[in-house]
């Protein structure tokens, strides 16, 4: 929610500084850059989720919904570190987190 934990797995230098207020305003701001720090790796907006996707989680239909969109991100960056043959940190398994957005779409059908 707040972006600290999505700046700090990014490739490492990328984001500058993070935002550590505990403020909803510093966690968009968190968000935002590490959004752009996606588009620096080479994703396209179209792969991005919304920063508003991990603010107001509470009403279910919407938040796994929301997730999913952010899920889906996250499995775009995995897939560009992986192909980039600079980058020697951890990788995604890509098979396993499709299973993962499998379920989540069931999930999303069900809500």
């Amino acid at each position: 929610e707040n972006g600290i934990l999505l700046c700090d797995s990014i490739k490492p230098g990328l984001v500058k500084k993070i935002n550590r207020l505990p403020t909803p305003i510093a966690g968009l701001d968190n968000l935002s850059v590490f959004l752009r720090g996606c588009e620096e790796l080479g994703l396209k907006g179209s792969q991005l989720f919304d920063p508003g996707d991990l603010q107001d989680t509470s009403t279910r239909p919407t938040a796994n919904r929301k997730l999913k969109n952010v899920l889906i991100t996250i499995y775009w960056l995995g897939r560009a570190a992986n192909g980039c043959t600079s980058y020697n940190g951890p990788t995604l398994d890509l098979k396993e987190f499709e299973g993962l957005l499998s379920q989540m779409r069931k999930v999303c059908k069900v809500t």
